[in-house]
């Protein structure tokens, strides 16, 4: 199941290649909401994977963004201790307007270009 978001990007990370197969690069967005007089903020990360990477640079910085994204969940096992760790990870970012409507910069990536893995996620019961 693949989930969207808007906020400001308020960080961006270097690309880290991990591995000689894998490379990974981290973004924060913050996220305000309102309940009446109170304002609420959030500050969630983002990673991008491999060729994802190239989906945002400096340039995003201070924007306000809409992320289309999937939620993974992994188990990790060494002597004896389980470990689990969530990652969300986006998969199409644009850029939005200010003025209050719908325009946004053309997307930097489709619709259809969802992750090899996001079949693996639709039968997730949330």
């Amino acid at each position: 199941m693949a989930f969207e978001i808007t906020g400001k990007i308020i960080d961006i990370s270097p690309v880290i290649q991990v591995s000689d197969k894998f490379k990974k690069r981290e973004f924060v967005i913050e996220k305000k909401e309102t309940g009446g007089a109170a304002v609420f903020i959030e500050y969630i990360k983002f990673q991008l994977t491999q060729d994802k990477c190239d989906l945002i640079n400096e340039s995003f910085l201070s924007e306000e963004v809409k992320i289309w994204f999937n939620l993974k969940g992994n188990k990790w096992e060494r002597d004896g201790k389980i470990n689990y760790f969530t990652n969300i990870d986006a998969w199409k970012i644009e850029k939005r307007s200010l003025s209050g409507n719908e325009q946004s910069e053309p997307p930097r990536s489709s619709l259809e270009d969802v992750p090899p893995d996001y079949e693996e996620l639709s039968d997730l019961p949330f």
